[in-house]
């Protein structure tokens, strides 16, 4: 949930996301929605994406863009069609809100997917997390967009001893707002990458955190660091 008022940045915010840019820009994947900034193709993207893994949208994105090229392509198709060229990708009930977000485009805002948070989040089917996003990676504004990866990321970051209630929700959310880069690109790589991170290191299984980039400037990351060394004294 976005934040109401200005709140305090993290200490070490600007080192946390200095080198979480750098190793985003080695090793942010290169997947097809990360190529664009055409809001429906990223709109597409984000609806796959929900309670999906990225290795099977791969495999339908390009096929679904393909029969829907545009929002009026999406909004004017038979619902069955909409629901062969998602077969597969299950939850299906993404695919009838996706086409009614595209409706509603097409009816209420002349075929325009809106760059504005608040109007996006009240099209079908979108979220907080999901405005955000279609705000951020189509139009490089700087809004944060909290998933899990990315809450547990700013958890484990900056609020290790924070609960799980709609208040500590709102300060993650703060804090992922203090975190931002200004508008433009580095907004849009801030976003991705630190949804890259919890993805790919900071997992919920398991915190890589001696491979993390950002472990200098992470709470849960130093404290390891200082555990590690502990123990190699008691070992010499």
């Amino acid at each position: 949930m976005p934040p109401k008022s200005t709140p305090k940045t993290p200490p070490h915010a600007p080192a946390f996301r200095r080198k979480l840019l750098a190793w985003f820009r080695r090793h942010g994947r290169d997947l097809p929605w990360r190529r664009t900034r055409d809001p429906y193709r990223v709109l597409v993207s984000e609806f796959m994406l929900q309670q999906t893994q990225v290795s099977r949208v791969e495999g339908f994105y390009h096929r679904f863009l393909a029969a829907f090229p545009t929002v009026h392509h999406l909004a004017r198709a038979r619902p069955g069609r909409v629901r062969e060229e998602w077969d597969g990708l299950g939850y299906y009930r993404r695919a009838a809100n996706l086409q009614r977000l595209a409706q509603t485009v097409v009816a209420e805002h002349d075929g325009r997917i809106p760059d504005e948070v608040a109007k996006l989040n009240a099209l079908p089917g979108v979220g907080l997390y999901t405005a955000g996003a279609v705000a951020s990676f189509a139009y490089e504004q700087a809004v944060p967009a909290v998933d899990t990866n990315v809450a547990r990321v700013l958890r484990r970051a900056f609020h290790p001893r924070i609960g799980v209630d709609a208040k500590a929700a709102r300060r993650l959310w703060e804090t992922a707002a203090t975190l931002l880069p200004r508008p433009g690109p580095s907004a849009w790589a801030f976003n991705q990458a630190i949804m890259e991170l919890g993805a790919l290191i900071c997992t919920a299984r398991i915190a890589r955190c001696g491979e993390c980039p950002v472990r200098s400037a992470c709470s849960t990351g130093r404290r390891e660091k200082k555990r590690e060394e502990g123990r190699e004294r008691r070992e010499e």
